[in-house]
């Protein structure tokens, strides 16, 4: 519709410190290093000449667009995150680790933002659907889960 506004509702982020640190070090990687590397490269390719048919320096035009929206992304991210102070509770919360018996295997997840989870090295989000699941119980607390189609009963040994 004509003269509609449309409103972005955006939803708080919530990180640990340590999350947090790590965007502030892609940060400053990507407007330090990184934009030097495409600097350079678009000066290369321009040296080529005509620019209208030089793949190379659109390929670095693009390069630099890219990181541009990505410094932009992060910048917007760090300013708009609640960084979550782990409180002292019994219970499952950001910057938690859980231990879990997860079926007949026992596991142990650190419960963090979504930017932060990295499942290769048990970094969970409280935002996914096991993450949801944990959120709030204590230790000794045992639900079923469903996982690739079966339900799995997971208890909760441990939380630090």
């Amino acid at each position: 519709m004509v003269g509609e506004q449309v409103y972005e509702i955006k939803m708080p982020q919530y990180f640990t410190a340590e999350g947090i640190k790590k965007l502030k070090e892609e940060l400053h990687q990507l407007k330090t290093v990184e934009t030097k590397k495409v600097v350079a490269l678009l000066k290369y390719a321009a040296s080529f000449g005509d620019l209208k048919e030089n793949a190379g320096y659109d390929d670095a035009k693009e390069r630099q667009a890219f990181l541009v929206t990505k410094i932009k992304q992060l910048e917007a991210v760090i300013n708009d995150a609640i960084i979550y102070e782990k409180g002292e509770t019994d219970k499952v919360q950001i910057g938690s680790t859980v231990l879990l018996v997860f079926g007949e295997d026992k596991e142990e997840f650190h419960i963090v933002a979504p930017a932060e989870s990295d499942i290769l090295n048990n970094k969970l989000s409280y935002q996914s659907p096991l993450g949801r699941e944990l959120i709030g119980r204590k230790t000794k607390d045992e639900f079923f889960f469903e996982n690739n189609g079966a339900k799995v009963k997971v208890k909760i040994l441990e939380i630090r």
